[in-house]
């Protein structure tokens, strides 16, 4: 199943790109793509209005943000190396909490059952990108699998 904003059904509806409200690290966030962008600002108040914006208005707030000559994020006015394992619990945890405190993109995430994810417009090189396509739909599956596991735990 290839995940993209154009396309239908779950593949559509779990793109980063979907409005999706969720509160990560107590910062208020209205899309992944909003919250994604975010991490291009330093200043705190910026990154903080980045993650209400959805969509390609997401997209194009970071979109001229020259990280990758320094390979640096930001988290809270916080330096965060695009390579570092902090970078990785960062993204673990904002994808953690986008698909277990929203309803909505749960049931999405879940509606694709065993379907092998993935996003053939995305970037393979974390260089170039703040979230690869292998980071992005590994972790989908691994939270859709405990998910389901979760599920079908009998009491």
């Amino acid at each position: 199943m290839d995940i993209g904003s154009n396309n239908s059904g779950p593949a559509g509806k779990l793109s980063n790109f979907t409005p999706r409200p969720f509160v990560f690290r107590d910062v208020e966030c209205n899309s992944m793509e909003g919250l994604l962008q975010a991490l291009k600002f330093k200043d705190p108040g910026m990154a903080a209005h980045t993650c209400t914006l959805v969509g390609f208005k997401a997209k194009k707030a970071g979109s001229k943000k020259n990280w990758q000559k320094t390979q640096t994020l930001w988290w809270n006015g916080c330096p965060i190396k695009r390579d570092s394992d902090e970078y990785q619990t960062l993204l673990d945890e904002a994808f953690e909490a986008l698909y277990t405190t929203n309803g909505k993109a749960k049931k999405t995430l879940l509606a694709t059952r065993d379907a092998n994810l993935t996003h053939s417009i995305g970037r393979t090189k974390a260089s170039e990108t703040v979230l690869t396509k292998q980071e992005f739909c590994s972790r989908l599956m691994q939270i859709r699998n405990r998910l389901q596991s979760e599920d079908f735990v009998e009491y």
